[in-house]
Parts: C-alpha cells; structure tokens; sequence
C-alpha cells in the first residue's frame, strides 16, 4: 500500500515528461511487461549513479513482484550474481575496528578536512586521482605538504605521480584468487601463470608484512599469499573449497539454473519480498521513492555522462595508447552553441573546466553530452577528467557516487 501510495503521482503522462521519452511508448512497454510469461529484468548499475539512484533501483527491483513475474523459469530479475554462492568471510576471525570510515566518493572532501586532517593515505587498488568525483578537489588534497601518499599499484597512474612511495603490485596473472563472476554463476580458482615482475608484490604479501611490522599478526594466522589462499579454502561452505582444491571450479548452487522462489528467496526474515523498507524510507532524504529534481540549471543545462567504451569500462589499461578523445554532442546542441565537428571547446561548471574537440552526431539526443568513462589527465587538452566536472553529492540510498548528476555549459574556444 504504501508503495502505491509514492507511485500513483507518476503517471505515464509524467513519468514521460521528466524522462523526455513518448508517453505512449512508455505504456507499451508496461503493457508488453505486464503481459509476458515469463519475464525478466536485466538490472545493472548506471540508474543509480544520480541523487535518485537508491529509490530508482528499489522500483525497478519492485517490478516482479508487483506484476507476479517470480515463481518461474526464465521469469524475475538477475542483478549481479557474486552472492549466490552464500560465502561470508570467516576466514577474517576478528572483528571491524572501531575506526574512522570516509566514504571514497567524498575523499576530497576529507583531505581537506582540516579539523580530522588525513595524515596518511594508502591507495591499492583504485586510481582515485580519475575514477572519484570532484577531481579538484582531490588533487588539491593530494598536494598538501603535509599527507604522506602511499600508492600501491601495476602501472604509473595518474594517482600514483602523487605518491610519497610507490610499492609495485602484481597483476590477475602473477598471484592467487578466487574469483566469483558478475553475471553468471561462476566461482572458480586463479592461479599464476607468470612470475612476479621485478619486486611487484601481492595484496596478501604487502598487507601481511605490514601486519608483522605492526605487530598486529596473532599467532598461527596464515602468512604469505598461499597460506592464505590455503586458510581461505579450508572456511569456504562445502563443497566449494574441496571443489576449487581439486579442480579450480565450483559447481553452481541449484546447477547454475535457480528459480526465484522455488529454490532461492530472499535473505528477509519471512524470506517475503519487502516493498518498503523502514529503514530506507528513513535514510532517502525526501522518503523511499521520492522523486529529487533535476539539478540541471539556465547556467548548466547540459546533462554530462561517462559511458564505458570500448577502450576502458574503468581507467585500468587507460595507460595504453587511444584514439583522440572527443565530447559526443547532438547536432542541435551544437547549432546553439555555434559549433561544428571538430572544435575545440571548454566543457565547464561551477567545479571546473574540460578542454578537448567536440564530436557532432545525431546518436545521442539533445540536451546531453557525453566523455568516455576511465580516461586519464593526459587524454585531454588541460589535464582534466569528466570527474572534475562531478559533485560529490551522494546518492538518496548507500552513499553512492552522482556520476549522472554533472550539469554542464560548452562553449567554443577561440583559439
């Protein structure tokens, strides 16, 4: 009930309006959902990457229940998969210290911070200089005289030219893991195929040694990267740790082909779907479901997303050579603005600017533009990402980074 109460406002009339699509294609396709057996919502991750994004990941999940598309084969939703095999993490054996925690979406923020100044900065795993918003911001912070930056890393990124000390880091091909798959139910063991390059350690090696150097290791734990791995297959749920022993791949739970609420349900206390969490109504600003406004302003109309493409889903491998890096625009966009195919232009708000060229085409519709997700400083004319460009706002559920939310203005340069 109190789900229908937030969704009656949203008419298609008005759904349609605000998402800039036909009110009468938006019908058909709740008709064509409504009336499919069975059917199925692909959902991935690009919704929630807005100040909407919780609430607008809750509905669409909601869409099964609501129209009765669960209890069949081929019929409910997949999401990511990595959860299914039931893994908790055991293996840790002591609990989460009572430690300060700084959401990584809002680290520039935090090393500005000057009444909990950040003194030390271990970076693994992440090129944060490129992938986390407001990137002034962080760069501001990674400049202070006074933080020491570890950057623990393969390749010289654009975060690690900030470092103090760079520790070099194997890759997938030169250590253990286990690695659960994203989409289909795959759970398999990695071992290396090639030695360490040069001094390159593990994450197990490095913040194992740092454990000794702290003397934080409690007696009989596992040390080094095998007797890690090792300690990990020992806690697995059988039979999967015998199973990745023995042959380096798991069997699916239910054969790799579970139905939703006959073999799997959800992880609630009634293992019944719950529409409307307390506990969510309470932490979404406006309330589960609440619809924010657009930023969008006279000054910054232009919506700003960073697509994966071809060349990066991320900025790992953005090391390697790229053809020029250009702003997509729609032709009406760029008569507005007096531009043409090629042009140098500034992409810029409130946060800072983008210098690149502009691509003119029709495939992507007025009102957004569009550069490539994963770049580096060194792709564009000033040395600045689409992440300059992005508030650290975060999302109306789980903290979430607005990457959708950049609102900008172009303009040609003159020279």
């Amino acid at each position: 009930d109190r789900l229908r109460e937030r969704a009656r406002p949203w008419t298609f009339e008005r759904a349609a309006h605000e998402a800039g699509i036909d009110a009468a294609a938006l019908r058909a396709g709740a008709e064509a959902y409504a009336s499919t057996n069975p059917a199925i919502i692909r959902c991935g991750w690009g919704q929630e990457r807005n100040r909407n994004g919780g609430s607008a990941s809750l509905a669409i999940l909601a869409l099964p229940a609501v129209a009765g598309k669960f209890g069949v084969r081929g019929g409910g939703y997949t999401m990511s998969n990595s959860a299914s095999w039931g893994i908790t993490r055991t293996w840790i054996g002591s609990e989460e210290p009572a430690t300060r925690v700084i959401n990584m979406n809002q680290l520039g923020r935090a090393l500005e911070d000057s009444d909990r100044p950040v003194k030390v900065l271990f970076v693994y795993n992440n090129n944060a200089v490129v992938t986390s918003p407001d990137q002034r911001r962080i760069l501001r912070g990674l400049e202070r005289e006074d933080l020491f930056t570890v950057v623990f890393e393969q390749v010289m990124t654009d975060t690690a030219r900030y470092a103090d000390i760079v520790l070099p880091a194997t890759t997938f091909l030169e250590g253990y893991e286990i690695a659960r798959s994203y989409g289909t139910l795959s759970l398999r063991l990695g071992k290396p195929v090639v030695e360490a390059a040069g001094e390159s350690r593990s994450n197990a090696e490095v913040f194992g040694e740092l454990l000794e150097r702290l003397e934080l290791r409690h007696d009989g734990e596992p040390s080094g990267e095998l007797e890690e791995m090792l300690a990990v297959l020992t806690q697995l749920p059988q039979p999967i740790g015998a199973e990745l022993s023995e042959r380096g791949a798991a069997t699916p739970p239910h054969g790799g082909r579970p139905i939703q609420f006959v073999d799997v349900w959800p992880l609630t206390p009634d293992r019944k779907v719950n529409l409307f969490p307390e506990a969510l109504d309470a932490e979404a600003p406006e309330g589960l479901y609440a619809y924010q406004s657009d930023p969008g302003t006279a000054a910054f109309p232009l919506t700003l997303i960073s697509p994966a493409s071809e060349r990066t889903i991320s900025s790992t491998l953005a090391e390697l050579p790229r053809p020029e890096v250009r702003l997509l625009m729609h032709p009406d966009d760029a008569a507005e603005r007096g531009l043409t195919d090629g042009d140098a232009i500034r992409i810029f708000n409130a946060l800072g600017e983008v210098r690149c060229n502009v691509t003119v085409g029709a495939w992507i519709r007025p009102g957004t533009v569009s550069l490539p997700k994963g770049l580096w400083r060194r792709h564009t004319a000033n040395g600045y990402t689409a992440n300059a460009l992005v508030p650290d706002s975060l999302t109306d559920i789980g903290g979430g980074a607005c990457f959708n939310d950049a609102r900008v203005q172009v303009e040609k340069l003159s020279n």
